[in-house]
């Protein structure tokens, strides 16, 4: 099973939002997790917002550090901003999505961010 890993600076947006999306599609065939170079410790109330709007719950996720993820190597590993701690993960394969902050975004134009994001997802598993 290809392992694949998302990770943003606080871990409670653009990550969590990769991640739920890649577990929706990828239908159970990856393992998926996400972290932060700096965890908030919280997913953004208006990113659970968001995604509930589309029938995916946030609730059962939790923003996590890059020492909280399983170990080793992965196939894929997406960063979305997280500066200098992205390189220090051992993937196979690396992307990089310039995707803005979404901390102070508004509700409406975290929608495109989230449909963006599922975007990429989709091709980025197709791709797999």
């Amino acid at each position: 099973m290809k392992r694949l890993l998302f990770v943003c600076v606080e871990n409670s947006s653009r990550s969590q939002m990769a991640e739920a999306f890649a577990r929706l599609h990828g239908a159970g065939r990856f393992e998926v997790f996400s972290a932060g170079s700096h965890p908030s410790g919280q997913v953004h109330p208006l990113t659970s917002e968001v995604m509930r709007e589309i029938g995916y719950d946030l609730g059962q996720h939790r923003s996590k550090s890059l020492a909280d993820i399983p170990k080793g190597d992965y196939d894929v590993a997406v960063t979305m901003g997280c500066g200098d701690d992205c390189p220090l993960i051992s993937a196979k394969r690396r992307e990089n999505w310039r995707l803005s902050d979404t901390k102070q975004m508004s509700a409406e134009e975290l929608r495109g961010v989230r449909d963006l994001i599922e975007q990429k997802v989709k091709e980025l598993l197709a791709g797999l």
